[in-house]
């Protein structure tokens, strides 16, 4: 939920009006008393399954605004962590918090990276990259991972159709296509375009062996099914 340290619903509107990039410079100072942040409850389920598949040595949050992944990164990997992000306010206010990381700007889907991660992580950022734009971010990931490297990252299940939530998410994706069609620059943010079964094909695409695990620590649904599970795209250790 928003706190009373979060942005207005001007200062929303502002942003939403805005590019992708620019409208993170703006909600960057308070981007952490939003909704939008990764819950601590995903970050620490995140951290409790990739526990069982490590340690690892150097780690890469791509995407990383704020810097919450670090939390995921800092419990796991012995060695550097690295946030990369194009938005130069997030980027700033992660730096703030956590000054001894590396911290990159640049575009996720030209990553400036090759064989130097054992561990890449995302959060939360599918929704910023049309299906077109996702063979390039994973063939980033995989790039920037070296040989039996492993990119994870948690997938919430959709809303079902009986839930309030699967209309809210419905709308805010019509409203933000109605926006993009109309208004220049583009705001890519949308919920229903990166299914588990797409992005599954994509990551195998890309060169991944890939599963999928439930994070139990998040509950299931009423039919038995996992709230979220957490994507494991592995990068083979001899990879052609």
């Amino acid at each position: 939920m928003f706190s009373p340290h979060g942005p207005s619903l001007r200062e929303l509107c502002v942003q939403a009006l805005s590019s992708v990039e620019r409208g993170y410079d703006l909600l960057a100072p308070k981007f952490d008393h939003t909704p939008f942040r990764t819950p601590e409850s995903i970050l620490g389920a995140t951290v409790e399954e990739l526990s069982e598949l490590g340690p690892f040595d150097r780690g890469l949050d791509v995407c990383c605004g704020t810097g919450a992944g670090m939390l995921v990164l800092r419990s796991l990997c012995r060695g550097q962590v690295t946030g990369v992000d194009f938005s130069t306010g997030m980027l700033a206010q992660a730096r703030h918090t956590n000054p001894d990381a590396t911290w990159v700007r640049a575009d996720a889907r030209a990553l400036p990276f090759a064989g130097d991660f054992d561990l890449v992580v995302t959060f939360g950022a599918l929704g910023h990259f049309l299906p077109a734009e996702r063979p390039a971010l994973f063939d980033g990931m995989y790039r920037a991972l070296r040989p039996g490297g492993l990119l994870a990252f948690p997938i919430g299940a959709p809303p079902s159709p009986l839930t309030f939530s699967h209309w809210a998410v419905l709308g805010f994706d019509l409203a933000m296509r109605v926006r993009n069609a109309v208004w220049r620059p583009p705001f890519v943010m949308y919920y229903r375009t990166s299914p588990l079964v797409a992005v599954r094909d994509d990551l195998t695409a890309a060169g991944f062996t890939v599963r999928a695990v439930p994070l139990t620590a998040l509950g299931r649904r009423r039919d038995g099914s996992p709230r979220c599970q957490l994507v494991l795209a592995r990068k083979p250790a001899n990879p052609h």
